[in-house]
């Protein structure tokens, strides 16, 4: 295997869409339960606004992951991802760390660039621009992993301003950053933080390109490499190809609860022997 991820165990989560049948917080965190119990390690929210005409009902990833952190002891769970351009990093940073103190140190931040193909930003007013938000989002990490420091920020930017600030508490709140497959600035931009959620990527051999082109930026020990698989999808070819985190997609469309509920009761282990 080519790149500078060897785990150990690769780990399974979920990576739920809270749409439809499942925009309930309620009904979230029910599954988050079950899903701990069956022996999934992780449980990971989509965060949309909105998701197009066949998408409904959405429910707020933040309430959920509230939900999921109330009903869970060992799972971990955050929104995977947020677009930072369309929040104020001090926000996000109040949110995240009050997630992470209610978790017990579980909440990873997902972010990303975002996409604008139903209107997520335009619609309302938002940055449209896919490289005006790159620059937001370059600016935006800085103040905020500032934030979460606990340490005096002092900053003024282009988009943003932090002046004598200090945020506590201050809990350890990883990082990972998403980008699609052979898009190489998000995988710059990820390999300064904790982890990469490399969207889009076709076959297992592909990891190893992108474990390459990490281990060109270094990135620090621990670094986490996350893919996502449909159900159908049989994980075992994935799970020596150096990626940390295999995740079964639930959604977007046409969610079915009794289907979601018999995924999630089956386990990782079911996916694997299927």
């Amino acid at each position: 295997m080519v790149g500078m991820i060897s785990p150990m165990t690769t780990r399974r989560g979920l990576f739920v869409a809270p749409f439809d049948s499942l925009a309930d917080p309620r009904v979230v965190g029910d599954l988050a339960a079950t899903a701990e119990a069956a022996g999934w390690d992780g449980f990971f929210l989509w965060d949309h606004l909105q998701y197009g005409e066949r998408v409904t009902d959405i429910a707020d990833v933040w309430t959920c992951c509230a939900a999921v952190a109330m009903r869970t002891e060992r799972l971990l769970l955050g929104p995977m991802v947020t677009p930072l351009a369309r929040r104020r990093p001090q926000v996000l940073a109040r949110q995240a760390a009050s997630l992470a103190v209610l978790s017990g140190g579980r909440f990873v931040l997902g972010l990303g660039l975002g996409d604008d193909w139903v209107g997520e930003f335009g619609a309302f007013g938002d940055e449209p621009d896919p490289r005006a938000r790159a620059r937001m989002l370059d600016e935006g990490l800085d103040v905020l992993t500032a934030l979460l420091s606990g340490e005096r920020v002092e900053h003024d930017g282009a988009h943003y301003t932090a002046h004598g600030a200090r945020f506590r508490p201050a809990p350890a709140v990883p990082i990972w950053l998403a980008g699609r497959f052979g898009n190489r600035a998000p995988l710059r931009r990820a390999a300064r933080r904790d982890g990469f959620f490399v969207i889009d990527v076709d076959r297992p051999d592909d990891l190893g390109v992108v474990g390459a082109d990490l281990a060109g930026h270094r990135p620090a020990p621990g670094f986490e490499l996350v893919v996502d698989l449909r159900p159908e999808q049989d994980p075992a070819p994935w799970l020596d190809r150096g990626a940390s985190w295999v995740l079964t997609r639930i959604g977007p469309y046409d969610l079915d609860l009794a289907e979601v509920r018999r995924i999630v009761e089956d386990g990782p282990a079911a996916s694997v022997l299927s």
